[in-house]
């Protein structure tokens, strides 16, 4: 059985890779990606692949390797990014993440309804990758997700 990985897409600029590296416990600098990366832990999808339609079919087809998918989406983004329904294509729990939060209420609510249009349900993670402000609240919320998945292919 394959490992499963928390795969991270976005659009770019919207902390991917600096979050897959945060969430690997890797330190140091990161690089901009242009190729799927897996890690320990996560599988970093470049923003490349979500801005042109015909890859979206690449985004789902490696979503067979994923626990989880975190869409994120930068506070200072101004367009949308998904496609209506996006997040209604995977099989696994779709968590939606707005990074570089809180400094303006008006940006929040954009990218609260970008997820809203995506599929995505709420509650949202709220993460500054300057300061890892909401990082553990991320980690936490993922292991839930896992024992709620685990108690019900229990039943």
């Amino acid at each position: 059985m394959r490992k499963k990985r928390l795969m991270l897409i976005g659009p770019s600029g919207s902390g991917k890779t600096t979050l897959a590296a945060a969430l690997n416990g890797e330190t140091g600098p990161v690089k901009r990606t242009q190729n799927m990366i897996y890690g320990e832990k996560t599988l970093d999808i470049p923003g490349v692949y979500l801005e042109c339609p015909w890859m979206h079919k690449h985004i789902i087809a490696a979503a067979q390797d994923a626990s989880h998918v975190l869409m994120l989406v930068h506070h200072s983004c101004g367009r949308l990014c998904y496609p209506p329904g996006f997040a209604n294509a995977f099989r696994v729990p779709v968590i939606g993440v707005i990074t570089g939060s809180g400094a303006e209420k008006d940006k929040d609510d954009f990218c609260i309804r970008q997820l809203e249009q995506t599929g995505v349900r709420k509650p949202y993670s709220y993460i500054d990758l300057s300061d890892d402000t909401g990082l553990k609240e991320l980690q936490k919320r993922i292991k839930e997700t896992e024992r709620r998945e685990r108690e019900w292919n229990n039943l």
